[in-house]
């Protein structure tokens, strides 16, 4: 008869909204402890006081911290009341938006307090998908979005959605916070996925909306702004009143109280306070806190915290949670296997236990809720919910204060960003007969079941820790694309030096005279990227320019790398992955990479991919970073500018590729080591001066040929292809190159992070004057086709060593940089003219209107 009583009460919390807290919550207030030491003021609908209590931050940005009660998360609640809590808020969505509009609805949870609490409203709103952004990066899925939240301990949201037209539709999107403090996080949520996935309607739903009334309007202004409709939908509402000084007051306090608490920690075995509770509250069966019958257990003489796995059977196939997306058959799924598993949950749990505590873990917050609550239905014994938390909270034993104690253990997920201490708060000290840990796989590691991990701590606070481990969602992807080709076996670099995402044609020939293939590609008959030209084989006085070139600009290309790679570590991310242009940005990509790890220590991924002027970037190339790496992380590095046309096709290849995959994050501003050309933002030096890796082709390059994209050998789930020049090996140069550029780190590192100093501190907006000269000179020269104007030391070099050169435009007096390319205009019989005013050192014109008539016997070029 209890049993069903209890069960029959959960039903009533959860369908009638039965939502009151309880009496000992009514009489001392968990947040008077922090209003009357700092002034903090609640102001509002009466049931704020019931739904909040306050506790200290231990974070810089925020002194405050309003604690739920019925959130699960910090305080140890009923899951009835939980799980009812946020089905209401769902139920009130539905009749917000009609039958027809909640049917078309997507509901989005934030990480990580509130991916329950949105669970629950999807749950409540009907046949909603679910989707939760998170801080946990995932191998292999592509990111659909992200937003940053300012005043978090963590502030980086992903959105990872197995499916990424989950976000596109044009139903109202249900965003879903435990409070709204400011709104800022909503506004960055929103003006993110609007520019992505614009919808007429957003509706925003809290437990609690404790925004200012200024911060209000600041939302309706931008849902004008935007030309959409924004509703908000909270359990209560009211404002925080916060005194002169009170984070200052805050952190003082802070500090004060873990002082003089250090030692009590110590001896209790727990970070913080071990709350002596109050004698349980007969009848009231969604008690926070509802009291323990003892004082916090002793650790056993052998913890026992390994002991007691328990099999849930998880139904194969539905996923942990919303971190991918929850779609209603996932739902229909879980209700029907929940009864089995809280089975599975009740014989586990010792015969004598009467007040059992489910344990959650960080953004994994629904299942354990939904297991709780079906436990708490069905078992006959009282049965509290929360979940672990990376949030640092000060604990206070006092009935006036939210936290009354705090268990601290290693993180035992491998973090993306790093080792820390993670938190279960309320749970030492409340007298409960079995704790029962619910973790994913990826959280399932020795850390969790280390002496001083989450298991081991909680052994000294219950008779019994038992540990049920939920399968880690890993969405299906349909490709599967080769791991990246690495040296020795593909390319004379170190295998760790970079990764080809390429296809290795070596055995194919795809080789064609000069000659034919200029012909061909100026009549339109092929792309340049179909064929290669034959490999410039140096002759020995080539060979002795190209030392001596090395030798005199070594430092200055090392200052250059040093002053691009702090620019990016500073600007763009403290981790990027590197992602050179094959080929001629691979040598950039690997000195950058080698500058990170001599000066900060970085092991920095570097990965090398194909664009081609007219075809874009290799889409699978993308699509296997994307599953590998957060695309915001990805920096894009080639060697040079030129007219800029490679930073233009770059742009508009990821806008095209967002588009198609619904794949979001690349930035497409690329990091070179020089920009004459006035097109990028992120360079190394703006000088327009010889690159000695440019004087050659492949044997500067790791032995690798230009990359090549033909549909005979590049299918539409390949990568594009290039070819390893193994019999070259006696003349390649590839790692004397980087070697000599190396050794000149130590002598320029001062300098170059100084410049890169200044160059942050500088407007450096692209001003493109170098497409505007070439545009100027292929008026002039009446070639009327600027693919055909070649800028810059570097790109005139590619004209002689690949294409027929015409003429050679040299700016007047430009000195030993321009040594290598006389001699090669000797060598074919091209012209050198002086000009002046040239912005570029020297420009390289390829022959107009081009026939084999056009040059001699000999391939040189003639007049025309």
């Amino acid at each position: 008869m209890e049993k069903a009583e209890k069960a029959e009460k959960a039903e009533r919390a959860v369908n009638e909204g039965e939502h009151q807290v309880s009496d000992e919550a009514d009489r001392v207030w968990s947040g008077s402890w922090v209003a009357e030491r700092l002034g903090v003021e609640l102001v509002g609908d009466d049931r704020l006081t019931g739904l909040l209590g306050l506790a200290l931050r231990r974070n810089p940005k925020r002194a405050h911290l309003l604690v739920s009660n019925v959130l699960g998360k910090h305080v140890p609640q009923s899951p009835s009341v939980v799980y009812g809590h946020g089905v209401e808020l769902g139920r009130r969505v539905r009749e917000l938006l009609g039958a027809e509009d909640a049917g078309r609805a997507v509901v989005l949870g934030y990480a990580e307090t509130a991916t329950g609490l949105g669970h629950c409203v999807a749950d409540g709103l009907g046949l909603a998908p679910y989707l939760h952004s998170t801080r946990r990066p995932v191998a292999g899925v592509a990111t659909a979005g992200g937003f940053e939240e300012a005043h978090s301990h963590a502030t980086s949201h992903l959105l990872l959605p197995e499916d990424p037209a989950l976000l596109g539709g044009d139903g109202p999107l249900v965003l879903v916070d435990d409070e709204f403090s400011t709104g800022n996080t909503v506004l960055n949520t929103v003006r993110d996925l609007h520019a992505r996935y614009p919808r007429r309607r957003y509706v925003v739903v809290a437990l609690v909306d404790m925004r200012s009334a200024a911060d209000a309007g600041r939302l309706e202004a931008f849902a004008r702004e935007i030309g959409a409709r924004v509703d908000l939908v909270a359990a209560a509402s009211g404002t925080v009143r916060l005194p002169e000084g009170v984070l200052e007051k805050g952190q003082e306090l802070v500090a004060r109280y873990e002082s003089e608490s250090a030692s009590e920690s110590a001896a209790a075995g727990s970070s913080g306070p071990v709350a002596r509770f109050p004698a349980p509250l007969e009848g009231i069966a969604d008690t926070p806190l509802s009291g323990a019958r003892g004082t916090a257990r002793t650790a056993p003489t052998t913890p026992h915290p390994d002991d007691g796995r328990i099999d849930l059977h998880w139904p194969a196939g539905l996923p942990d949670g919303g971190r991918h997306g929850f779609t209603p058959a996932h739902r229909e799924l879980l209700e029907e296997a929940l009864p089995a598993m809280a089975r599975r949950l009740a014989d586990a749990l010792p015969h004598n236990a009467r007040r059992v505590h489910i344990l959650g873990f960080e953004e994994l917050m629904y299942a354990p809720l939904r297991l709780a609550h079906e436990l708490e239905r069905s078992a006959g014994v009282e049965v509290r919910y929360s979940t672990t938390t990376r949030s640092p909270v000060l604990a206070v034993d006092d009935p006036g204060y939210a936290i009354r104690t705090r268990l601290a253990f290693p993180a035992h997920d491998d973090p993306a960003d790093g080792p820390g201490e993670r938190y279960a708060y309320n749970v030492a000290g409340a007298g409960f007969d079995a704790v029962v840990v619910v973790v994913d796989s990826a959280g399932d590691t020795p850390a969790l079941h280390a002496p001083d991990g989450l298991l081991a701590r909680l052994a000294a606070h219950t008779p019994r820790v038992l540990l049920a481990v939920i399968p880690s969602y890993a969405p299906e992807r349909p490709s599967m694309l080769p791991e990246p080709l690495r040296g020795p076996a593909f390319s004379s670099y170190a295998p760790e030096e970079v990764g080809w995402l390429l296809q290795d044609l070596s055995d194919v020939t795809l080789e064609a005279p000069t000659e034919e293939r200029e012909e061909a590609i100026q009549s339109g008959g092929a792309h340049y990227a179909e064929s290669l030209p034959v490999e410039y084989q140096p002759s020995e006085q080539y060979q002795k320019l190209f030392h001596a070139a090395l030798e005199d600009s070594a430092a200055r290309i090392a200052q250059a790398v040093g002053v691009v790679t702090e620019t990016v570590l500073a600007e763009r991310s403290p981790r990027p992955v590197l992602v050179s242009l094959a080929r001629a940005g691979t040598p950039v990509g690997i000195l950058m990479r080698r500058w990170a790890q001599h000066r900060h220590g970085l092991d920095l991924p570097h990965y090398a991919v194909s664009i081609v002027r007219g075809r874009g970037i290799d889409a699978n190339a993308l699509r296997w970073l994307a599953r590998h790496h957060d695309p915001r992380d990805v920096v894009f590095v080639d060697g040079w500018t030129g007219k800029g046309a490679i930073t233009r096709e770059l742009a508009q290849a990821l806008e095209e590729f967002e588009k198609s995959d619904g794949i979001s994050g690349f930035d497409p501003e690329i990091a070179v080591l020089a920009d004459p050309g006035s097109c990028v933002r992120t360079y190394g030096t703006r000088e327009d001066f010889l690159i000695p890796s440019a004087c050659l082709n492949s044997t500067v390059s790791g032995l690798i040929s230009r990359t090549v994209l033909r549909a005979d050998l590049v299918g539409p789930d390949d990568f594009h292809g290039a070819k390893f020049y193994r019999e070259l090996a006696g003349t390649d140069v590839s790692v004397a190159f980087l070697d000599a550029v190396c050794a000149r780190f130590p002598e320029v590192a001062d300098a170059a992070c100084a410049q890169a100093k200044e160059l942050l501190a500088t407007d450096r907006s692209p001003t493109w004057e170098g497409w505007a000269a070439v545009e100027r000179i292929s008026e002039e020269y009446a070639i009327h086709d600027v693919n055909l104007v070649k800028p810059g030391v570097g790109e005139t070099t590619r004209v002689m060593l690949r294409r027929v050169p015409w003429k050679v435009l040299a700016r007047a007096g430009a000195g030993s940089d321009l040594d290598h390319v006389r001699l090669l205009a000797e060598q074919r019989g091209v012209p050198v003219e002086e000009v002046d005013g040239l912005p570029y050192t020297c420009v390289g014109l390829i022959h107009p209107k081009y026939t084999r008539g056009a040059t001699g016997a000999d391939g040189k070029a003639v007049s025309v």
